[in-house]
């Protein structure tokens, strides 16, 4: 990789393109970064993902897996245009960070392999940008590798990614050998074939090809047109000239409604993406800003893209560095950053996930331009502009940054539920003293980490997107931040009810020669039907417990059902009747009534079953129809009920149904893996239910 040199700026909002890399891992997105730095003259020379050299993945966890797992931004400058290129993990665990790059890009440049086609991530990611209305276009890239098959990948984008997709260019392949491209407006071959771009006219082989293509690609843009006499004029014979459909179809880029595709491949390609960026996407005056509210969610209208308007910008990438400390990344959406200006960070109400809400003034520090691990200091940042800022200790992803006197919030972008928990100790006294500083940081950084101390289980919990997020979040807590971890086995939190009716005494009499204790108390146990939660019934008459003492079994049965009568789980769906009981004038008491309550549902243990119950939750799962029965099948095999489906748009499905924690506490890796990285899925507590038996005597035994 060349060395970084000075870092790029931008004066005014219509000379910057943000734009967002998307893709599935291993498509090629990192290299194609590579390319176009190099295409720049941004770097020297292109870096390898195989080396561990490239400007973007240059985090350790990335140069040792060979793939990127977090947003990171690459500034060049063409043809007097900034640009931010945001480079995006291609791996669903990381969908976080993907879906911070959308937010801060004004467009998306979709990364496809020529050799490897598309996946169900990437057709995901298209709907996305689709709901939004965010420009999009295609590259085709590793057009030059051996197993490339052009024409298959573009039909492939054509069906999957819908109408308004269509080739800008063709790859020309001389002795199996890609060595330039045809341009199918201007109709000239782009020669590479020396290492160098070299206009020229295409030969005569190429006639019946570029008419072909060139035919479908121009009756696209005239259908986006805004002049409707072109349709007729095209039709009837007449010709269209090259500029016109030029404009048109930047103009129709612009507004995402058609959806150019490119190709790229070793030292091929560069020249025209950047030519497609800078001319075909639109700058961040053309992009609608998200709403925005006051702090306490009072609309607020007529803020726009304005270098001289109120200040409104985003955190979308934290990083903490146990060295350098905190870097946020930042979109300027209006008004303009500068150094050391004192900025009023609004939080984003993620307090479910460990992420505190905030609402309080802090000074910024330096501003810079970063490019892989270099920090390029710069003046300011106008609105439209991306750039790390230093030293906003309590900002976190997805906080907004505001003036003191005008504080505002921008609505927060969705973040997908992490749905995959996993269990963590620490591994030595003095790691479990630094366990909590360390959590707090990564939780800072990911607003797709939840963490959870579970009173009940008494287990730290991680709820993660899948496998590879864990990883990389124990990887982290152990070189970044010296905290050694381990899982452990994860604990679903059970309940307890008596499987029938029963009466029982409780009896605490005790004569130690002083003032000693005296309570007896005669109750009657039943079940509840399930979410009946607890009754308490008085049914005492003739005073034999005195009314004051009455509250205090109440009191004693509560916390034995709080501690479990069989396997120490709460106990839940009762009704305790208290009908009897004697007191002693002198040693009867409040504490005497209470341990007289709890001796009387554990005697109500010994006579009736104890049943075991198990969370059930309701789980919608959205899936391509093509795997709806298998995931139906396997729902059945975790003991799950499947209340129905429904189609959703075109070719998916949604089943719904009931299925025990107990069965889907990896469901996020095992759904992943059937639907082949196309199925999400949704989970929300629904009730307790009898536990079987032979799963109940596993879990009695192991809890004792």
């Amino acid at each position: 990789m060349g060395a970084a040199g000075r870092a790029p700026t931008a004066d005014r909002a219509d000379g910057v393109r943000n734009v967002a890399l998307v893709g599935h891992s291993g498509a090629g997105k990192t290299t194609l970064v590579e390319h176009l730095l190099a295409a720049t003259g941004t770097i020297q020379r292109t870096g390898r993902v195989e080396d561990g050299t490239t400007v973007s993945d240059f985090d350790e966890v990335e140069v040792r897996q060979q793939r990127s797992v977090n947003l990171s931004l690459a500034p060049m400058v063409h043809n007097g245009i900034k640009i931010n290129l945001l480079d995006t993990p291609g791996y669903a665990d990381f969908v976080g960070d993907l879906r911070a790059g959308l937010r801060a890009a004004d467009a998306a440049l979709f990364v496809v392999s020529a050799s490897d086609g598309i996946d169900g991530l990437t057709q995901m990611l298209w709907e996305e940008c689709a709901q939004v209305g965010m420009p999009r276009a295609v590259v085709i890239t590793k057009i030059d590798h051996q197993r490339a098959d052009f024409d298959e990948v573009l039909a492939a984008c054509q069906d999957v990614f819908g109408d308004g997709v269509a080739p800008l260019y063709l790859p020309v392949v001389t002795n199996g050998h890609v060595n330039g491209l045809i341009g199918l407006l201007s109709q000239k071959f782009y020669n590479y074939a020396t290492g160098t771009r070299q206009e020229k006219e295409p030969g005569a082989e190429y006639e019946s090809q570029i008419e072909e293509y060139r035919g479908s690609l121009i009756e696209g843009i005239i259908q986006e047109s805004e002049d409707e006499s072109l349709m007729d004029r095209y039709l009837s014979g007449d010709h269209i000239e090259t500029k016109v459909l030029i404009d048109d179809l930047e103009k129709a880029v612009c507004k995402g409604h058609f959806y150019p595709v490119l190709c790229s491949g070793m030292g091929i390609g560069a020249a025209e993406i950047l030519e497609l960026i800078t001319q075909g996407f639109p700058s961040p005056l053309e992009h609608p800003l998200s709403e925005i509210t006051t702090v306490d969610g009072r609309p607020v209208q007529g803020v726009s893209c304005d270098a001289e308007g109120p200040l409104v910008a985003e955190v979308v990438k934290t990083t903490s560095d146990p060295y350098v400390g905190r870097i946020s990344l930042v979109r300027v959406f209006s008004g303009t950053l500068r150094p050391d200006m004192t900025v009023h960070v609004s939080g984003h109400g993620l307090a479910d996930r460990g992420h505190e809400d905030h609402d309080v003034d802090e000074r910024i520090g330096t501003l810079s331009s970063p490019l892989g691990k270099h920090q390029r200091t710069v003046a300011k940042a106008i609105a439209g502009d991306i750039v790390a800022v230093a030293k906003l200790s309590r900002a976190e992803t997805g906080d907004t940054l505001s003036d003191v006197e005008r504080p505002l919030l921008m609505t927060a972008w969705t973040m997908p539920d992490p749905l995959l928990p996993v269990a963590i100790r620490a591994k030595s006294k003095a790691d479990e003293d630094k366990l909590s500083q360390a959590l707090g940081r990564l939780v800072a950084e990911d607003p797709t980490l939840r963490l959870e101390n579970n009173a009940e289980t008494r287990q730290l919990v991680l709820w993660c997107m899948g496998e590879a997020h864990t990883d990389v979040l124990l990887d982290r807590l152990a070189k970044r931040h010296g905290v050694e971890v381990e899982r452990v086995e994860l604990r679903v939190p059970l309940r307890e009810t008596f499987g029938g009716k029963c009466q029982a005494m409780g009896r605490n009499v005790k004569q130690t020669g002083g003032h000693g204790q005296y309570a007896i108390c005669h109750i009657e146990v039943e079940p509840l039907p399930s979410g009946g939660g607890f009754e308490f019934v008085d049914k005492i008459v003739g005073g034999v417990v005195p009314r004051q003492f009455i509250p205090s079994v109440e009191k004693g049965v509560r916390a034995q059902m709080d501690r479990g009568v069989h396997a120490g789980y709460p106990m839940v769906d009762v009704r305790v009747t208290l009908y009897d009981g004697k007191a002693h004038s002198v040693d009867s008491s409040d504490m005497a009534f209470q341990i007289a309550g709890q001796l009387a549902m554990k005697e109500c243990a010994q006579k009736v079953p104890v049943l075991l119950l198990e969370p059930v939750d309701e789980v919608s799962i959205l899936v391509a129809d093509d795997y709806v029965g298998s995931i139906m099948s396997d729902l059945s095999s975790r003991r799950g009920r499947v209340l129905g489906t429904e189609p959703v748009g075109t070719g998916r499905t949604l089943v719904k149904a009931e299925v025990p924690e107990l069965e889907i506490t990896r469901y996020a890796i095992d759904l992943r893996s059937m639907s082949h990285g196309t199925g999400t899925f949704t989970r929300s507590f629904l009730r307790y239910e009898p536990l079987p038996s032979h799963l109940a005597g596993k879990l009695s035994t192991a809890a004792e």
